[in-house]
């Protein structure tokens, strides 16, 4: 059973850069999380009390609480402002201690992944060896290159310690943030691929299907697992899946 996540209350605009409101709309990156996923790896846990703390990492509260329910978990961490809505949920809170979030949420070894974030390429175009791309022009291309702007900025999780450390996942191919994060978007190197506007692009999920794990997010910027989803799951869009 794994510890207590580090610092899952202290998940503020310090750690993302802002806490200015991000975009909204049919283009705003989402962040789909999957009920199989969840009751697989909560069926897995035993007599373990579930973390519910921070919206339950961010996968919202009341959901994953009724999940839980479904399969036989009785017992649940929470923090204050969760323990009322346990409760009345059908789970026992729990107020400190050890619980399950690393396996539960899919970060653990041999745990399905939960959540997806998924944002949208908005436009691709060139740039030519030498130029720079984002605030300040911290990277500047090598080579001729083009680059895509796509939906998710620290406003929504995609924290700023990515730029230049960690890829994104668009039509089958894994492409580099380059450039320092901005509040709703980001900047990929594609080099020459050819990707339309409006295509699908992962910042990080299921490893089995080519994306980023949420675990190589961690190595990249020094966060947890737990800092690192409930920073999404309390910024960008969320959608549930099966």
């Amino acid at each position: 059973m794994a510890g207590d996540p580090a610092s899952l209350e202290g998940v503020t605009a310090a750690n993302l850069g802002d806490d200015t409101p991000g975009a909204v709309g049919a283009s705003a990156p989402r962040a789909l999380i999957s009920r199989n996923a969840l009751l697989h790896n909560a069926a897995a846990l035993g007599d373990a009390p579930a973390d519910l703390r921070r919206d339950a990492w961010g996968h919202g509260l009341e959901e994953v609480a009724e999940l839980l329910v479904s399969v036989g978990i009785s017992r649940a961490r929470v923090d204050a402002g969760a323990a009322e809505v346990a409760a009345r949920m059908g789970l026992t809170p729990v107020l400190d201690g050890p619980a399950e979030g690393e396996r539960l949420y899919g970060s653990a070894a041999g745990a399905a992944p939960v959540m997806t974030l998924r944002g949208t390429v908005l436009a691709c175009k060139a740039l030519r060896a030498g130029e720079g791309v984002s605030y300040g022009f911290a990277h500047r291309a090598s080579q001729d290159t083009r680059v895509a702007l796509v939906t998710g900025g620290y406003a929504q999780g995609v924290v700023r310690a990515l730029g230049g450390r960690a890829s994104v996942l668009v039509d089958g191919r894994r492409f580099p943030i380059v450039g320092r994060v901005a509040m709703d978007v980001c900047m990929l190197d594609i080099g020459d691929a050819d990707i339309p506007r409006s295509t699908d692009a992962t910042f990080f999920g299921d490893p089995a299907a080519g994306a980023s794990s949420i675990a190589e997010w961690a190595s990249a910027t020094g966060m947890s697992a737990a800092e690192l989803l409930t920073a999404v799951g309390l910024r960008a869009s969320r959608e549930w899946i099966a």
